[in-house]
């Protein structure tokens, strides 16, 4: 995941100390990949605070407040449920970003209405949450790479257009 001279996370880190914020992210089909890819930066104990990996949906809802309403009439892989993930987790961390990704890593799991490759990925601030609606068509870990990938993106946009 290099791009050019600093990867992806590098630069988050750089922006996330830059600019004093924190982060924690709630991850279900990423299994906690989005989490290991941030604190694979030194110095990140300064920024990321903590992460819940919420693959089933009793963590979901005991842990990150994901009402047991959304995930029933929504689904656990649905826009709804990430972007209550994003805000549940920055709540629980106290911090000023949280993420949510939720979605179908493969190659099981899909559906005619929800394939494999489907990931809502949300990022919450103080102000709004952003979410995206992703169609991925990769293998298992591709998928997951490639929802990781996303986020990053979804939260450099954020920390450029709010913070900077």
């Amino acid at each position: 995941m290099t791009f050019g001279v600093e990867s992806l996370s590098e630069e988050m880190g750089r922006k996330l100390r830059a600019a004093g914020l924190t982060i924690a992210c709630a991850e279900s089909c990423t299994g906690g990949l989005l989490t290991s890819v941030l604190t694979d930066v030194p110095g990140s104990s300064a920024y990321v605070m903590g992460s819940v990996v919420s693959y089933s949906n009793e963590v979901k809802n005991r842990i990150l407040h994901v009402s047991a309403e959304t995930l029933s009439v929504c689904g656990a892989v649905s826009e709804e449920t990430a972007r209550a993930m994003a805000e549940g987790i920055r709540n629980l961390m106290q911090t000023d970003l949280g993420v949510g990704i939720t979605g179908i890593a493969g190659p099981d799991g899909g559906s005619a209405e929800k394939p494999v490759g489907l990931v809502y990925i949300a990022v919450a601030n103080q102000a709004k949450v952003t979410v995206h609606k992703n169609n991925f068509y990769g293998t298992r870990s591709e998928n997951k790479y490639a929802a990781v990938n996303h986020a990053l993106v979804m939260i450099q946009d954020i920390i450029r257009s709010t913070y900077e």
